[in-house]
């Protein structure tokens, strides 16, 4: 499965499991994601996402995003969407 690079971790809220990202390419609701860095490895589906704490179809180039995840991200990690 071929994967293109879609943005980096900014911040983790560790209380709610919220991953922050700043895209550098498109990303929707369904996609699946693959958040990799030094200790973190993780695939995740998309099921919701926020900008500016509003729900979203679709972030692109530039947007901060808002990603509810299952495991711990670190600030720095790599985010890339899985393509099939």
């Amino acid at each position: 499965m071929p994967e293109v690079e879609v943005g980096r971790v900014e911040h983790y809220f560790d209380r709610i499991g919220v991953v922050g990202i700043t895209l550098t390419d498109r990303l929707a609701i369904g996609d699946a994601i693959h958040i990799k860095g030094h200790t973190t490895d993780l695939t995740h589906a998309v099921d919701s996402m926020q900008i500016d704490n509003a729900d979203v179809a679709e972030g692109s180039d530039g947007d901060s995003v808002g990603i509810v995840v299952g495991e711990r991200c670190r600030v720095g990690d790599h985010v890339f969407r899985v393509d099939d």
